[in-house]
């Protein structure tokens, strides 16, 4: 049975998926020292696991920074390329079920795809993202290494690198509860310890994404984002979107293949 291929050849990674009579199958992510390698290795790799032949792939669709090297069809196949943020789009508003949301996709940066029905556009995007946290572990832990960073960050305790609402008022203030955070590292020390920094990086990265995306919703009336991306499998994402939630009267949805999102879209773009 014929099968629709999605790639997302990324900066870092490629993440690919299979498309089947509207269902999502066995999506993996592939990492390499650069993208041409990185999406050959994937594809061959997702056809030897699912023992998939070439004659079986219907389309290849192709999105992503990586895609821009993709100038001929892979193997033979028909391939095609497709905008990386009507990907965000399709994929996101596929996998969370919303027709009207902002979705905030958290790679190396974070863009923001604001999508109202089939109207699916780009409204702007930040800095801030994996890159930056793992720039600043670099620096700060001597380390880039996701794991080991989740891993020192389970151990951290937020309160001796932020300050809170509660180190500066005996009473909650007007819509701030006592454990808001009032500054991002204002309470660091130099000799902090690195489960600590670990955990603080990870929160101000989340946090300045969580409210990028509030701020990018305001006059349009949508309170729902669908967060995609890497950082959604970050284990802290369940303590500081909840709290976000909480303040600003929104709803974040994080899919069961947030993270390949992108993917998904960019293999529904073929029907599209």
């Amino acid at each position: 049975m014929a099968i629709v291929i999605g790639i997302d050849v990324g900066i870092s990674t490629t993440k690919i998926v299979g498309l089947r009579e509207g269902r999502v199958v066995s999506p993996i992510r592939i990492t390499a020292v650069d993208q041409i390698t990185s999406l050959y290795g994937a594809f061959g790799k997702y056809l030897h696991d699912n023992k998939i032949e070439l004659k079986d792939v219907e389309q290849v669709m192709v999105t992503g920074v990586g895609s821009a090297y993709i100038d001929e069809p892979i193997y033979g196949i028909p391939t095609q390329k497709v905008d990386e943020f009507i990907a965000d789009g399709l994929g996101a508003r596929f996998e969370s079920g919303l027709s009207k949301a902002i979705v905030v996709s958290m790679g190396t940066g974070t863009s923001f795809v604001q999508c109202c029905g089939d109207d699916i556009k780009h409204i702007g995007g930040i800095g801030i993202g994996g890159g930056t946290l793992q720039g600043l572990s670099r620096v700060m832990l001597n380390t880039r290494d996701p794991k080991q960073i989740q891993s020192l960050a389970l151990h951290g305790d937020i309160r001796n690198i932020n300050l809170l609402i509660g180190d500066i008022s005996t009473h909650p203030l007007p819509g701030l509860p006592m454990d808001a955070t009032a500054s991002l590292f204002s309470k660091a020390q130099y000799d902090a310890p690195k489960e600590d920094l670990a955990l603080g990086i990870i929160t101000m990265v989340l946090q300045a994404i969580g409210s990028s995306a509030i701020l990018s919703a305001l006059n349009s009336g949508i309170k729902d984002f669908v967060l995609i991306g890497n950082l959604t499998l970050l284990p802290q994402c369940k303590d500081v979107y909840p709290m976000l939630e909480k303040l600003y009267g929104v709803h974040f949805h994080i899919p069961k293949y947030a993270e390949f999102c992108t993917a998904i879209g960019a293999g529904l773009s073929y029907k599209r």
